[in-house]
């Protein structure tokens, strides 16, 4: 099942977001909830906005600094009344002061919703070179908290032993969605064919097709930087997207 993230589009607000949505015939829409969205907190307009372009927003990602208690409860909260599948947070920052919503009131509350809540993995950076940006969470250790997990593609370091090929055997029975993009050196989130060569960086066709061989069935969402998608122009965006859907069937889709 194909989501694209809102972060893919997030110069825009939620209502124009859903519009290049239903234009480009995605249906499904991952709610990436930064904490500068203001209109992303706002339940009933939430609510106003799904009705009315009838989109399904199955799952909510929250993935940013300085989360605590009271913010999560807000974010559970609001996937409970959209009705979503998959709600993904990401481990702490080091320097976020409460950590606790992560280490323990996860746990707390992980079966008391009719959704699933996921960790997902962070990427592998330091602060001054020796303190980890993030609470230190390989990504064996990642389904230690809630069981499921999310797989962000572009935080796997493929220099390590560990690639995106194995990540998915190592998360395999735990996971539920895989944000899909391509990235290059210093370069994060890109779309998958960006090189001439039409050829993505990352072993992303090998990864869809083993991913359709084992009978993969949660979601894969689409999380791009929205200047990937040529943000400010509309046909290329719808253009983008159409393209990011073919790539989808050919490797995913219609793999046998």
């Amino acid at each position: 099942m194909l989501l694209l993230s809102t972060s893919s589009l997030k110069w825009y607000w939620i209502h124009r977001i859903c519009s290049f949505i239903k234009k480009s015939n995605y249906d499904w829409l991952d709610l990436y909830m930064d904490a500068t969205e203001f209109d992303l907190w706002d339940l009933d307009y939430l609510k106003e906005i799904k009705n009315h372009y009838n989109i399904n927003i199955l799952s909510i990602t929250a993935c940013w600094e300085w989360l605590n208690k009271a913010k999560v409860n807000i974010i559970l909260d609001i996937a409970k009344e959209l009705k979503v599948e998959v709600v993904t947070f990401s481990p702490p920052h080091t320097t976020d002061k409460d950590k606790t919503w992560f280490t323990k009131y996860l746990q707390e509350v992980k079966n008391d919703f009719d959704f699933v809540i996921s960790v997902q993995n962070v990427e592998s950076k330091y602060i001054f070179f020796i303190i980890p940006k993030y609470k230190n969470m390989p990504l064996v250790d990642i389904k230690k908290i809630t069981w499921y997990t999310s797989l962000d593609v572009a935080n796997i370091n493929n220099e390590s032993s560990i690639d995106i090929i194995k990540a998915i055997w190592l998360l395999w029975n735990s996971l539920k969605n895989i944000y899909l993009s391509d990235k290059k050196l210093d370069k994060y989130w890109l779309l998958p064919w960006k090189e001439k060569s039409g050829i993505s960086n990352l072993p992303i066709e090998s990864f869809l097709m083993q991913l359709k061989s084992n009978s993969y069935n949660w979601f894969i969402t689409i999380k791009v930087e929205p200047s990937e998608l040529w943000v400010w122009n509309e046909e290329m965006i719808l253009k983008n997207l159409d393209k990011i859907k073919n790539y989808y069937t050919k490797y995913y889709l219609n793999f046998k």
